[in-house]
């Protein structure tokens, strides 16, 4: 693994370690840097901006009378309208402050229910339910702020595509973004009026547009200092990068060499006695205590007939000589998994195997089309309990 590992990230090679053994196994990936621009992430707040609303967002706000009298019109002015005006209102007499306290917050949802002319009103309980938009912070994520202050955004003539689109990023955050990322551009579906929606998903567009153009212009500025040519990342690719850009990932995977010989001892003694993870853990050394066995013996335990009773021992002595060596002096692994490991007996399980081999393709998956977050650690699967657990060491 150590020897594979090593040619691999010399050359830039994805590698996955997969493994079956009885009814255990394991998955582990091993990349030097892996750039994720389509995260695709479960959760992700809409890039509507209503705690920051751009210029032209405010003026399309201000030509609409929240107190019109027509109650169709009133019935069918867009959520997105109702907080960008109501938040307004509320920093005026706020000294430019948004909601923060619990009591503000509610304050503020009483405002949006004063607007209200009829129970009926779906528009305004979009907008209160959509209020904690508003009382979002401002600015850039922590994990994109951690992104842009990484050593790599200070790009240099063999820097990878992604990192140049980084170092544009930071620049258009500093510059024309004021402290925010590129718009995304789209809106979510919400009661309104077909013109008003209309217009008002134009001028989503249109500033993801303007945004897009100022990253791409940086992006080719980057390239021409580098020496590079300026046409030389797509247009595509930055047009997906800048829409993505609240939710890009970078994951970082230690040596194989770096996590058998320094340890993370905090971790692995967290993980033996956490109950949670003591099973997974158990598996996670004798996994790695059978392979020591097998150097030792020139056999797995269990392998063979009529040796159980010695394996079993042997591997005993084995576990406790590799939880000395990791600094985990006094940990234990069970009696139990140390038996059923040397009745596993080396054994490959086809149901095993292809689970294993189905979690080891979804992974190769993520890595190769760039979407979705690979697993960082060393995924464990328990046969025994039909559980699976993610291993940070």
């Amino acid at each position: 693994m150590i020897k594979l590992d090593k040619i691999c990230r010399e050359a830039n090679v994805l590698l996955i370690f997969a493994r079956s053994y009885g009814l255990t196994g394991f998955v582990r990936i091993s990349v030097k840097e892996h750039a994720v621009i389509e995260s695709k992430p479960d959760h992700f707040l809409d890039d509507l901006r209503l705690n920051n609303p751009w210029p032209e967002l405010k003026r399309f706000a201000e030509t609409i009378d929240l107190n019109v009298t027509d109650p169709v019109a009133h019935k069918h002015t867009p959520y997105v309208v109702i907080l960008v005006k109501i938040a307004e209102e509320w920093t005026k007499a706020h000294g430019g402050a948004l909601p923060s306290t619990r009591d503000e917050k509610k304050e503020f949802k009483e405002l949006l229910k004063a607007g209200m002319v009829a129970m009926d009103e779906d528009n305004y309980k979009e907008a209160i339910e959509a209020s904690f938009k508003v009382f979002a912070p401002r600015g850039i994520n922590s994990g994109l702020l951690q992104i842009i202050h990484d050593s790599c955004s200070e790009v240099e003539s063999n820097s990878s595509d992604f990192w140049v689109m980084v170092a544009a990023l930071k620049e258009f955050i500093a510059n024309e973004g004021g402290e925010e990322a590129p718009l995304e551009g789209s809106i979510p579906d919400m009661t309104s009026s077909t013109e008003l929606y209309v217009n008002l998903q134009k001028i989503y567009q249109a500033k993801a547009e303007a945004d897009f153009l100022a990253i791409q212009q940086r992006v080719k500025s980057i390239l021409k200092r580098m020496g590079r040519d300026p046409d030389s990342i797509s247009k595509e690719m930055i047009k997906s990068f800048c829409k993505n850009a609240r939710k890009l990932k970078i994951c970082r995977y230690r040596p194989i060499e770096d996590e058998f010989n320094n340890p993370a001892v905090t971790e692995l003694q967290k993980y033996l006695t956490d109950e949670e993870y003591s099973v997974a853990m158990g598996f996670y050394i004798l996994l790695r205590s059978v392979d020591r066995f097998a150097a030792n013996y020139n056999s797995f335990p269990g392998q063979f007939e009529g040796e159980m009773d010695g394996d079993i021992s042997r591997l005993k002595t084995t576990v406790v000589g590799l939880l000395s060596d990791l600094g985990c002096n006094g940990a234990t692994v069970t009696e139990d998994l140390i038996n059923e490991m040397c009745r596993f007996g080396a054994s490959e399980l086809h149901a095993v195997a292809a689970f294993i081999g189905g979690i080891a393709s979804q992974e190769v998956i993520k890595l190769i089309t760039k979407q979705f977050v690979p697993m960082v650690g060393t995924f464990i699967f328990n046969g025994i309990d039909q559980r699976s657990q993610l291993l940070a060491l």
